[in-house]
């Protein structure tokens, strides 16, 4: 059964495609006239409905639309996953929380301490969303200057002792990033369902780490072809280690009732750029396969590269360049199409995330074959 996820925009959000300059929601760019969650009453700051308020209102709509769950990102300008991740618990039924996070910045035991006892506390509603990180800027941020490819020889050893202390015997380990000496969870945790594992990279190395600990081989929307052999090199990478790999695609996706008040709607996003490509800045291999694909044109109707897939989302938002473009049965059917290909799990995601989650799970994934 294929599993829909929820992008939650931890970062703020805008109230439409067309006001990329301007995060109406959340605090993470300022509070201007006419913000919400939180606002302005009488020229102060009213925090009576926060930002924490708006994506519970996002997971609840997500959930009762019919989504497995949401994805909760991880930037610099954001709050913390993990937290929001138990503070919406409450508040949700059986929504399934995917906490994006880098490895390195945190200790491998305690994830795995806390992962565990979030998976009893919630009845096993946590998901992993590893982030390998793509260099550059955001990485130095977080002061880290390791290289790309020893970065995900860092995630797979990271990976190797959250998984070895979580089988319950004493586990030792001598690695190049970790060492670790008897280490178990403790016993009151033992036995806790280890968490499903999103796995994101598109070099030889994160393949080759993918291949190793991955449940879900994650990738950006690609057009079909280039699809289909990303997927075939994870396949054999993993085979090599007697495992099987599923597939899930993160994907920004524009549905109308029609295909002209969709493209009518990518039109009047043109004229409120961000100020230039959000491309990425750093040795990430999605990020330059990204650019490679994305034409150079400065017109809007000159991007839409295969049928429905649109390749200027990044000049109207931070983010992945290719998406879909079209009427409810259009899009559809595209995800028919990537499920055929292989694809198990989609992360969807469309601006603003509280509407367009009631348009997209009411009148999309039902469509879905």
């Amino acid at each position: 059964m294929t599993e829909f996820f929820w992008r939650i925009a931890m970062e703020g959000d805008h109230a439409s495609l067309a006001t990329a300059n301007k995060y109406g929601r959340g605090n993470a760019r300022g509070i201007a006239t006419g913000n919400i969650a939180p606002f302005r009453r009488d020229g102060a700051v009213d925090e009576t409905f926060s930002y924490i308020d708006h994506a519970l209102l996002v997971a609840k709509a997500t959930e009762s639309a019919g989504f497995t769950g949401g994805l909760l990102p991880s930037f610099p300008s954001t709050e913390d996953p993990w937290a929001y991740a138990s503070a919406l618990l409450a508040g949700t039924d059986t929504y399934r929380f995917m906490v994006a996070y880098q490895p390195g910045f945190l200790h491998p035991l305690e994830v795995a301490r806390a992962s565990a006892t979030y998976q009893q506390l919630s009845g096993g509603r946590l998901v992993f969303n590893v982030i390998t990180g793509g260099g550059g800027p955001a990485q130095l941020w977080w002061g880290d200057r390791v290289a790309h490819d020893d970065r995900y020889a860092r995630t797979k050893e990271f990976l190797d002792i959250i998984k070895g202390v979580w089988s319950g015997d004493p586990f030792s380990y001598d690695g190049r990033f970790f060492t670790t000496r008897d280490a178990a969870l403790p016993a009151q945790l033992q036995g806790a369902a280890f968490p499903e594992l999103y796995f994101s990279g598109s070099s030889d190395a994160a393949i080759d780490a993918a291949g190793a600990h991955a449940d879900f081989y994650l990738s950006w929307l690609e057009p079909r072809a280039a699809l289909a052999e990303k997927f075939e090199k994870v396949r054999e990478r993993s085979a090599l280690r007697g495992r099987t790999p599923k597939f899930a695609l993160r994907i920004e996706v524009l549905a109308r009732p029609t295909p002209e008040l969709a493209w009518a709607a990518v039109e009047r996003a043109w004229q409120h750029p961000l100020g230039g490509r959000a491309d990425a800045k750093g040795d990430s291999v999605g990020a330059s396969r990204q650019a490679g694909i994305v034409p150079t044109s400065g017109d809007w109707r000159d991007l839409q590269i295969e049928p429905n897939v649109w390749a200027g989302f990044n000049t109207l938002r931070a983010g992945p360049a290719l998406g879909l473009v079209g009427s409810y049965e259009q899009v559809a059917e595209r995800l028919s199409e990537l499920v055929d290909l292989g694809v198990d799990s989609f992360i969807l995601a469309s601006t603003p995330h509280l509407e367009e989650a009631y348009r997209v799970g009411e009148n999309v994934l039902p469509l879905v074959g």
